[in-house]
């Protein structure tokens, strides 16, 4: 794990989207989790390619804007869709197209996956996908016996997912680097479970967060996260931390210009224009 490179010298989004490289394996929260999609349109800008995303444990606008806009080879996730906003476009029409190399997988072993990077081990065993056909598909998920058990007990072996990268965004950060993510823990999986951390925020705490009895615990230290970005409103169009509601109208907007790939572009085009 490494540190902040420049403790209390805040990256821009230019600077945060440069520490990701063509090829990357990128791990991106949950819409619910903190989503740093001002982040992530600054890595379109920057024209990132070959991305392997893995999804923690599914995605939604963030994973189908990268994939629609060139930015992803492969797909490792429990399911990319926009919720109340309708299906994911983009994703759709590149499994359709043959575009986009898919690795289906379900929640418990996406978390369980980036659990065992997280403590530092090969694997995590895993009860509840016996019996289902994603077993077939996964040829690196292994049924054993357990080990352990004196009568038949077979459980399934899930490999851990060290992803290159974890990018998410999160309320505040402070001068030495530590970001507060409140109640929401899987962000420490992903930071613990990833090789560097890249984090927005919506804006800078004045003392140290650490010091603080009531944002300690809440409180990812600074050994964790690799760069900081400061962007208010950084999850839009989606909301955050039930404090900033989404766009409805902007998502709506982006599910029906998304069904065709020149809505899509003309969409991407004004996003970008308005959020440089």
């Amino acid at each position: 794990m490494t540190g902040m490179e420049a403790p209390g010298t805040p990256v821009d989004l230019s600077g945060l989207a440069a520490a990701i490289g063509d090829g990357a394996s990128l791990a991106i929260p949950a819409d619910y989790s903190g989503v740093a999609m001002a982040a992530t349109l600054a890595l379109v800008r920057r024209g990132v390619r070959r991305l392997h995303l893995v999804t923690a444990p599914t995605s939604g606008l963030q994973a189908d804007l990268l994939i629609g806009a060139g930015c992803v080879a492969s797909l490792e996730t429990a399911g990319i869709t926009l919720g109340e906003y309708g299906a994911a476009p983009r994703f759709r029409a590149a499994l359709a197209a043959g575009t986009l190399a898919l690795t289906d997988s379900t929640c418990p072993a996406q978390h369980a996956a980036l659990q065992a990077a997280e403590k530092g081990i090969p694997f995590m065993p895993l009860r509840g996908i016996l019996g289902t056909d994603l077993l077939a598909g996964h040829p690196d998920w292994r049924v054993i016996q357990n080990p352990l058990a004196e009568s038949e007990d077979p459980i399934v072996l899930v490999p851990a997912i060290r992803p290159d990268v974890a990018l998410f965004h999160a309320g505040l950060a402070d001068a030495a680097g530590n970001v507060w993510i409140g109640v929401r823990r899987e962000l420490v999986t992903l930071a613990h479970a990833a090789r560097r951390t890249l984090v927005t925020v919506e804006a800078l705490h004045p003392g140290n967060l650490l010091d603080d009895p009531l944002l300690a615990a809440g409180t990812l230290p600074h050994l964790y996260v690799t760069r900081v970005a400061v962007a208010p409103q950084g999850t839009w169009p989606l909301g955050f931390a039930g404090s900033v509601p989404a766009d409805e109208a902007a998502l709506f907007r982006y599910a029906a210009a998304a069904k065709t790939a020149d809505g899509f572009a003309a969409l991407l085009a004004d996003w970008l224009d308005e959020r440089t």
